[in-house]
């Protein structure tokens, strides 16, 4: 196995919330004692319920917030932001793709200018220079440079979540740090972007780690997976590992509160609520 990309070792957030106007405060543990490694070319999926941490700790990995103890790792290189802010070198190794397209795009500033934007603050490339990279990242995502001159609400929302995976791929990051990139999107279109996210990440050898509560995306895409519960990872192993044979007691609950989507699972929920019907009406 290829080393490390990303590293956390004993990652934590906590935040301090006040109880009322003369409350004590109170310290909520938003992550807790987080730690893995995941190798180059590797997707590892986050899911848990609403509340698990999986946003906090997303926001850590791309160096949004610093943790409150713990140590990240990027190329083995140790991201202390608490101490030295983000440079140009660590925001060019790690990017993020947010949740809703809508909202995640500057409906005032042209795309172009969108995807050149992350060139201009952060290297010393010429306008010419960052014009062609952009137009050539808009092919990549499977847009048209001529899209460069439009603007955001030209644009359905499959191909705005293309125009925002595009703009976190111009400064070339290893990671791709994905916070339920396509939960906001139709079936067809979430199929669309999978697949998209999976060429791209042959194509630029990229690592992903895929935030997201819905198990069927992550039994799609993820080559490991992590369960958090209450800010702390609960179970990591391999995707079919946890999916044949979840091993902790959360996990399971998860798994068995999510409808399956296949063909059988559905005509089965079908004849049982048909039969509870019949069981009413008698």
């Amino acid at each position: 196995m290829s080393a490390a990309v990303l590293e956390a070792r004993d990652i934590t957030r906590d935040y301090h919330v006040a109880k009322g106007i003369f409350g004590r405060t109170r310290t909520v543990h938003a992550v807790r004692g987080i730690s893995f490694s995941l190798a180059k070319g590797r997707t590892l999926a986050v899911v848990g319920e609403s509340g698990s941490g999986k946003s906090t700790l997303a926001r850590i990995l791309t160096l949004i917030d610093a943790p409150t103890s713990g140590t990240l790792s990027i190329g083995g290189e140790v991201m202390d932001i608490a101490r030295s802010g983000v440079t140009r070198d660590m925001r060019r190794k790690v990017q993020m793709v947010f949740q809703n397209p809508y909202g995640s795009l500057n409906p005032r500033q042209k795309v172009g200018d969108v995807l050149c934007e992350p060139l201009l603050l952060n290297t010393d490339r010429s306008a010419a220079e960052r014009r062609a990279l952009a137009q050539e990242m808009l092919v990549k995502v499977g847009l048209l440079p001529e899209h460069y001159n439009r603007y955001p609400h030209m644009f359905s929302g499959g191909q705005r979540q293309r125009i925002a995976i595009a703009r976190a791929l111009m400064l070339s990051p290893q990671i791709l740090v994905l916070d339920e990139p396509v939960s906001a999107l139709d079936l067809s279109v979430q199929a669309q972007i999978l697949n998209l996210l999976a060429d791209l990440q042959d194509e630029f050898d990229l690592t992903y780690v895929f935030v997201s509560h819905d198990l069927s995306v992550v039994r799609y895409i993820a080559d490991e997976v992590m369960v958090m519960y209450l800010g702390q990872a609960v179970e990591h192993t391999s995707r079919d590992a946890i999916f044949s044979d979840p091993q902790h007691d959360y996990t399971r609950k998860l798994f068995a509160a999510t409808p399956r989507a296949d063909v059988e699972s559905i005509r089965q929920r079908v004849a049982e609520r048909a039969a509870r019907a019949v069981g009413s009406a008698a």
